[in-house]
């Protein structure tokens, strides 16, 4: 049993990987979690330990079969953002600090209005990036090549020739 995409998607996600979050909905309502996954093509996430349901595994080629106990997803609307200075479940806002920086705040009642932390486990890269040029990489000398002067024009190409 396969879960079918989303008819209309969650365009501007309010919960991220790693948030703390209640579950306001379903057979675990009120528990609190860590959301695991976020399946962004079914509006789903999968928050640890919460919402488990046995599984019927066939045994195949290199594992073994039997009833296992899996975490199932939940849509996203039934979980939300713990606040992180009431401990109440809140609405997530949108805020730019004085310096432009984007944060995530507590919206609702009995909110605190409080910031609410990116997950630390974003901040972690899977995968680290490349310090190795590769051979499609333009060599550094290419890059620093001083190609155009402002005083003289030098180095404008002409586009309207004719």
């Amino acid at each position: 049993m396969g879960w079918k995409a989303a008819e209309k998607l969650i365009r501007h996600w309010k919960v991220l990987r790693g948030d703390n979050v209640m579950i306001i909905r379903g057979k675990d309502k009120g528990e609190t979690g860590v959301i695991k996954r976020v399946i962004r093509s079914q509006n789903r996430v999968i928050v640890e330990g919460k919402n488990l349901v046995k599984k019927h595994i066939k045994q195949g080629q290199g594992h073994e079969g039997g009833i296992f106990t899996v975490e199932a997803p939940l849509h996203a609307s039934n979980v939300q953002v713990v606040d992180p200075v009431t401990g109440r479940p809140c609405k997530v806002g949108v805020k730019y600090l004085e310096d432009g920086t984007k944060v995530r705040v507590a919206r609702g009642t009995g909110a605190s209005g409080s910031i609410i932390p990116r997950p630390e486990i974003l901040k972690i890269r899977t995968t680290p990036r490349s310090t190795v040029a590769g051979p499609k990489d333009t060599p550094m000398n290419l890059v620093l090549e001083k190609t155009y002067d402002a005083k003289t024009g030098k180095g404008v190409p002409e586009l309207w020739e004719n």
